[in-house]
């Protein structure tokens, strides 16, 4: 990105360089820089970033049309970083060049009405990602822009698999920026001291029972040695940051946004967090990282996560990433241009961090079966705040304990099954902001000769194929959706199978005056279906869903609810998994 353009456009980044005079022993932790920017409707400091050497960048954006101002500072005061000041004029996109680009829109933020997502302009964003956590490593090579294909194989680059992606309707990847301890180092993949304090608990590198590499072109994300006694090598020192690492990550964020995806950067994995709390200045040493990657990426249009917490073992409770987290925010406040803060749970953000909390988009992550979608209903009904299912059954299953005996074939119709069970069943029971796929293969990034399945495989399954169908089921009344209150109850019977399972239960969600009623049976769910809650007399037009294709049927013949205000429903076309919409007439 330029340094000095005097006319940009809205919501492009700008990087502000500055060279610092004073050499610091440390510059990630010794100084601090920022810029006082105001604009149209805007006044805020906004905080930059050591970016190796004597540099120092402030990422910079216009959210509106108009002349911007900025005056830059520092602490302690330096003749480089302080006292400097530009202008730049923001104009707007033209309407071609924001359909060719949907990220010119703007940051993703709440709806209106608190329950979805969409642009800073208020266009509507209905997230549809898939989990590539390590994205930042050499697992997903960036190449030239030109030689993207889509061809999936083991030449595939990152920019094939963003054009496979985009072409089934994704808009959202989810990623963890940086795994601190973890490479294929001979060590094993799970390690604690004496005492029983983790040092990492890292995935396995198939063929080896150590753990999995995770650097990329510029090393590793911190530096060695670091501070944990006979683990010097192991895990790194928190305080001293590899801007190399970062600048190959920043490359692929920038593609990313070129292409209209929204990153969902995880800022660092749970297993880090007990070596990092014991060893290093907690809670500043981790407020100063989350901060850190607030300046880096709070200029891109993404969604941001002061930790990955997928598991509360192995790592410190959640509330003690809580105090630096909030300490960061208190500081030096949410990002600057609206960034939506949120995390990767188990079971989910509202049981991890409570209400009222720096959460802005709640998330379930971690648990799987069917019943755990009640966690999204919890959420939905405790506060008005966007919701999505961020971690649910990843198709091809495997390498899990109990309880999870469910490993069906990869790619079969019963893993396809499961997936659509995901889609539908959380969409329904409250995650009306969408839903984020997983794959075995992907989300660990399997490229080994060894893995069971290798990532550019999993790519062309056809369950990640059928996840754009859930938009085409939620918006078929376009933005009315938001509307929906979870309302499962309505239906009975609506759990006629096993609560560790993806068969045989019903879903239901309906608008307030339920004028609108949305409906999923999941496979092997009986045939015979009511619906009670209706108002005797009302008359509803039903029409069926196929999620496995997206169609919609023809609507059937109306139906109407008799007197005692308990609604026959019509029978599914099969024993399969359909979706039903009632429109009262």
């Amino acid at each position: 990105m330029s340094t000095s353009n005097d006319r940009i456009k809205v919501w492009t980044r700008i990087d502000l360089t500055f060279r610092a005079s004073t050499k610091f022993n440390n510059p990630y932790a010794d100084a601090l820089v920022w810029v006082d920017l105001e604009g149209p409707d805007f006044s805020r400091r906004v905080y930059g970033f050591w970016n190796g050497g004597d540099e120092w960048v402030v990422r910079v954006l216009a959210n509106a049309p108009g002349e911007w101002h900025w005056t830059s500072g520092s602490s302690p005061k330096d003749a480089g970083l302080s006292g400097q000041s530009g202008r730049f004029v923001a104009e707007s996109w033209t309407a071609a060049e924001l359909d060719a680009n949907p990220n010119r829109r703007g940051m993703i933020g709440a709806s209106a009405n608190g329950r979805g997502l969409q642009y800073a302009d208020g266009t509507p964003f209905f997230l549809l990602g898939d989990t590539w956590w390590s994205l930042p490593s050499f697992r997903f090579p960036l190449a030239d822009k030109a030689t993207a294909t889509g061809t999936l194989g083991p030449q595939s680059t990152l920019n094939d698999y963003v054009a496979v992606r985009k072409a089934q309707g994704f808009n959202c990847v989810g990623l963890i920026a940086a795994q601190p301890a973890w490479a294929n180092d001979g060590k094993p993949n799970s390690l604690q001291m004496d005492d029983g304090t983790w040092v990492r608990a890292a995935w396995k590198q198939p063929g080896t029972q150590s753990a999995k590499d995770m650097h990329n072109e510029g090393g590793r994300p911190f530096e060695f040695p670091g501070k944990v006694p006979g683990f010097e090598d192991v895990f790194p020192d928190m305080d001293r940051i590899n801007p190399d690492y970062f600048k190959a990550l920043d490359r692929k964020i920038d593609f990313l946004n070129e292409q209209g995806m929204v990153p969902f950067i995880e800022i660092s994995r749970r297993d880090s967090g007990q070596c990092w709390q014991k060893f290093h200045d907690w809670p500043e040493s981790y407020a100063r990282y989350v901060q850190y990657m607030i300046a880096r990426y709070g200029a891109h249009i993404t969604l941001l996560s002061p930790i990955h917490y997928d598991y509360y073992e192995q790592t410190i409770p959640a509330e003690d990433y809580t105090v630096p987290i909030n300490l960061a925010i208190e500081r030096y406040g949410k990002p600057p241009f609206g960034t939506m803060l949120t995390a990767n749970p188990n079971p989910s953000t509202l049981v991890n961090f409570g209400p009222d909390s720096w959460i802005d988009l709640h998330q379930s992550g971690n648990v799987r079966e069917h019943y755990t979608y009640w966690y999204l209903t919890e959420m939905f009904e405790a506060e008005r705040k966007p919701a999505i299912n961020g971690e649910p059954y990843y198709a091809g299953l495997h390498q899990l304990g109990e309880p999870y005996p469910l490993r069906v074939p990869p790619d079969s119709e019963d893993d396809r099954i499961y997936v659509r069970s995901g889609l539908y069943g959380s969409f329904l029971s409250g995650g009306l902001a969408g839903f984020i796929y997983g794959a075995e293969g992907i989300w660990q990034s399997d490229v080994e000769p060894e893995s069971l399945h290798k990532m550019w495989d999993s790519f062309g399954w056809e369950s990640g194929n059928q996840v754009q169908h859930l938009k085409t089921f939620a918006t078929v009344e376009g933005q009315r959706y938001l509307e929906l209150t979870p309302c499962t109850e309505m239906v009975v019977p609506n759990k006629t199978g096993p609560g560790y399972a993806y068969k045989g239960w019903s879903y239901c969600a309906a608008t307030p005056d339920r004028s609108l009623i949305m409906l999923y049976f999941e496979a092997d769910a009986p045939m015979e279906a009511r619906l009670r809650g209706v108002r005797p007399g009302d008359r509803f037009l039903p029409r069926f869903f196929d999620p496995r294709n997206g169609n919609w049927h023809d609507p059937g013949e109306a139906i109407s609810v008799p007197r005692n205000g308990v609604l026959p429903l019509p029978p599914r076309p099969d024993a399969m998994d359909w979706g039903l919409m009632l429109q009262r007439l």
